[in-house]
């Protein structure tokens, strides 16, 4: 067996399991190396190549968590409780304030990859303040999942702005024409608007059908999860917004989601919002509640190096283009799905084009495919996965914040809704376009 296919399909297999992801992912890589040839030391060296990667990504991360409990020292989240607490006091609004929740995540998630690129940074200040709203609506966290990875993934790859400028303009359309494919004059909206067209299908579906029914939180345990008790003051709001505007702006200045997360709790430690003696222990919590995302994602990078190092990534798309025989049809649906199993496993879509415009596009140019619908073919085959792997950081961060109280698994709430909801639709979406453009 390939041993890509092997070890994406163990860490896979573990983590259904309810094996912790970091663990999945470290034998994950063991068994995949081991299995591509390499040596323990080998593997163990590409895994430790890796991780040193995604130490930025690791303490982006903690100082994220460190600003968002300083935001809720401010009191900021307990005055956005109240405000949508006392709007339930009013029984005929609660189907509008559950359609303006759900409404005002999407749109939020939708804006931070292209309108203010700030990624995953909104999180956990947004989300874990509207969980007691969300109780009290009986939302389902799965459908709430399905709406912010559907705004980290598919304007990105449709939108040429923001993030959507690097994947679309300087990854996709960059690889594609360094592998020998022209690419001027292609309009890349043509050539994922029906892609994105079944990320919207999946969205509409999860909404409407699948998680519309009413599910139980316990308003105990999300109580028992508020972490600091603050006096809500004017001062006190307008620094929470004042750190906030100046975070992003750092942010998108620096393009360093370490310096924006510093220069807001920096902010507040000089506005005296948070006491310089309880800096220390704030900062101390803000990294163990992030914790779990940044090890997970420094333990992908380990991994994606791993298979990298193996080599059969490419053997494992060469054995699949022996099974075409001038078969544009069959070879569109495995290309496609083995840019599932590679982005399953890397857990990021930006890394995975790279790695597949070099073997698709002499293919696509053998079996006759268009420009217009290679861009479209290797587009989807590398943003397939990202929604719906346990290493990505479009499932890692809905669940950082949905999970603040400990009622949702980053597995089975987040990673199976996700992968079923948008994968399958993008899948065939992506067959679609190869076809017809």
């Amino acid at each position: 067996m390939n041993a890509v296919v092997l070890a994406v399909g163990v860490m896979l297999t573990l983590a259904l399991l309810r094996t912790h992801v970091v663990i999945s992912l470290l034998l994950g890589a063991l068994i995949g190396g081991l299995a591509g040839g390499l040596p323990l030391s080998a593997t163990l060296a590409a895994f430790n190549n890796g991780i040193t990667g995604g130490a930025s990504v690791a303490l982006s991360y903690a100082l994220l968590g460190a600003f968002a409990l300083a935001i809720a020292k401010s009191g900021l989240p307990h005055a956005m409780a109240d405000l949508a607490v006392k709007r339930l006091e009013h029984s005929d609004g609660k189907g509008k304030l559950k359609w303006a929740l759900i409404l005002l995540l999407g749109a939020v998630s939708v804006a931070s990859q292209n309108l203010v690129p700030i990624h995953i940074a909104f999180i956990p200040l947004l989300v874990p303040p509207l969980l007691y709203a969300m109780a009290r609506l009986h939302l389902d966290r799965r459908l709430i999942a399905c709406v912010i990875t559907f705004g980290l993934v598919t304007p990105y790859m449709v939108f040429p702005v923001g993030f959507g400028d690097i994947f679309l303009k300087q990854i996709l359309l960059g690889n594609i024409a360094k592998a020998g494919m022209s690419v001027e004059g292609i309009n890349v909206m043509h050539a994922m608007a029906i892609p994105a067209l079944g990320m919207v299908a999946g969205l509409v579906w999860s909404v409407l059908v699948s998680y519309r029914k009413p599910r139980q939180y316990s308003l105990g345990k999300i109580e028992n999860a508020e972490r600091t008790h603050a006096r809500v003051s004017r001062k006190s709001l307008a620094t929470a917004f004042a750190a906030i505007a100046a975070a992003f702006s750092v942010q998108l200045y620096t393009d360093s989601m370490i310096m924006g997360a510093l220069a807001g709790f920096l902010l507040f430690l000089a506005t005296g919002v948070v006491k310089w003696k309880d800096a220390d222990g704030l900062f101390n919590e803000g990294m163990k509640m992030m914790a779990m995302i940044g090890f997970t994602m420094i333990t992908a990078q380990g991994f994606a190096e791993v298979l990298k190092a193996t080599g059969e990534v490419g053997s494992l798309v060469s054995a699949s283009a022996g099974l075409f025989d001038g078969n544009r049809g069959l070879a569109a649906f495995v290309m496609l799905a083995v840019g599932l199993v590679v982005t399953l496993g890397i857990g990021s879509s930006f890394s995975t084009v790279p790695i597949l415009a070099a073997i698709y596009v002499p293919l696509c140019l053998h079996l006759g495919f268009s420009p217009l619908a290679t861009v479209a073919l290797i587009g989807t085959a590398g943003a397939l996965g990202d929604a719906g792997s346990p290493a990505s950081d479009s499932t890692l961060g809905p669940s950082s914040g949905l999970n603040a109280d400990g009622q949702h698994d980053h597995i089975r709430d987040t990673v199976l809704p996700t992968f079923l909801h948008y994968n399958l639709p993008l899948l065939a979406a992506g067959w679609i376009a190869a076809m017809v453009l």
